[in-house]
């Protein structure tokens, strides 16, 4: 008999245990996350969160080494929010992330801070449209059901 918990996940099926990890830490750090959250210059967050003084955080979930070294897009989230996080699983090479940006351990049942994410604060004119936006596709996602 295969032992199944030895079969590495598929990048698609790892990136869904990785978000629902980090949507339940963001849940506990009294923030309200929306997973696949589109941003005003056409990239998509992972998860983005809102906490109730509305500061935005974002976690960008890397599900292996192989999706980090392809995709280095991340740079352009960072002026859409106040914080931002890498969310890895905890056997990820964590030396190859960018030791300035905030770190997220995450499995299937949760997730913890491992690296505090640089504080940056939003100019009010874009926390206002980001805050919009937020609210309008959380709004729309809800009204789907």
């Amino acid at each position: 008999m295969e032992n199944i918990s030895a079969v590495p996940l598929a990048r698609p099926d790892q990136t869904a245990i990785l978000t629902r990890g980090v949507m339940r830490l963001f849940l506990e750090l009294g923030m309200s996350p929306l997973a696949e959250f589109k941003l005003a210059n056409g990239r998509r967050a992972d998860v983005a969160g809102m906490d109730r003084a509305g500061k935005i955080t974002i976690a960008e979930i890397k599900s292996c080494r192989a999706d980090f070294d392809c995709d280095q897009k991340w740079p352009d989230y960072l002026d859409y929010c106040d914080r931002y996080f890498f969310a890895v699983d905890p056997d990820f090479p964590v030396d190859v992330l960018p030791a300035e940006e905030g770190l997220i351990l995450a499995d299937a049942f949760g997730a913890a801070i491992k690296r505090p994410s640089v504080e940056r604060s939003l100019a009010p004119a874009r926390r206002k449209a980001v805050t919009l936006r937020f609210a309008r596709q959380a709004a729309l996602r809800l009204s789907a059901l």
